[in-house]
């Protein structure tokens, strides 16, 4: 198969579901609660927004300013819409961006936001290079891939083998926050509600109907079986991962030149 079309099915799948990956507006809130009250005059940044289910859920939850950014454009066009048909564009500003290459000035925002989109650069690199966005006392608020068993099966290992780079237990992420230069406000495991309900069960929905409609295609059948995979894997080890939702502010002195 092609890469052009393997990731024209992929986009055919997971443009058609609400949330492109875990979470739930109840884990949002509560790491919201963990910052201080956004007013106005402050900026948070979306990071790998998706059709921003999140984005949505934060325009709603403060007064800030939000610029959401995904390399996706069918995404940033679903999010434009249902920016314009809740009246949210006084707030909310959607826009195609690559989080390798952020072209916004430094401190440029109070908050920078992330929820399991980070494995995409890779956890380091992620705090690393967009450290440089927030304002000296700005916060950032991720959501990432950790194990919780120090046995890990196989099969798990195997199914991220590709794209995440330095999966790790949440230890190896605290280390890695406070090498990166801030300090850890908070954490907390995303519920099961943001895996099943939300992500889980649209996702099995839409590939029954994607499987019926390209059924014969080898191609197409290929890449429905590779979520099918992922969802089965979930229902047998759900508690050896998670994502967990790390809440950190910058902090300069502990910063090593």
């Amino acid at each position: 198969m092609s890469t052009d079309n393997f990731w024209e099915y992929f986009y055919e799948i997971y443009e058609a579901i609400p949330r492109q990956g875990p979470g739930d507006r109840e884990s949002t809130e509560r790491a919201l609660r963990l910052l201080p009250v956004l007013n106005r005059g402050q900026r948070i940044l979306d990071i790998g927004c998706g059709s921003g289910a999140q984005t949505i859920d934060l325009a709603s939850l403060t007064d800030a300013r939000i610029v959401a950014v995904d390399n996706h454009q069918p995404f940033i066009d679903q999010l434009a819409k249902r920016v314009s048909d809740l009246d949210l564009g006084a707030k909310v500003t959607a826009q195609v961006g690559d989080m390798n290459d952020l072209q916004f000035a430094d401190g440029s925002f109070d908050v920078i936001w992330s929820e399991g989109a980070i494995f995409i650069i890779g956890f380091g690199a992620g705090l690393s290079r967009w450290r440089r966005l927030l304002s000296p006392t700005g916060y950032m608020v991720v959501s990432e891939f950790c194990w919780f068993d120090d046995n890990v099966p196989a099969e798990l290992k195997e199914m991220l083998a590709d794209g995440c780079s330095d999966v790790g237990d949440v230890e190896t992420k605290r280390r890695s926050i406070a090498a990166n230069g801030y300090r850890l406000l908070g954490e907390f495991v995303l519920p099961a509600v943001g895996w099943w309900e939300n992500y889980y069960v649209p996702l099995a929905e839409c590939l029954e109907r994607f499987g019926e409609k390209y059924a014969g295609n080898p191609d197409a059948l290929a890449v429905a079986s590779r979520s099918r995979h992922e969802i089965e894997l979930y229902q047998k080890h759900s508690g050896v991962f998670g994502y967990v939702f790390f809440i950190m502010q910058r902090d300069d002195s502990r910063v090593v030149n």
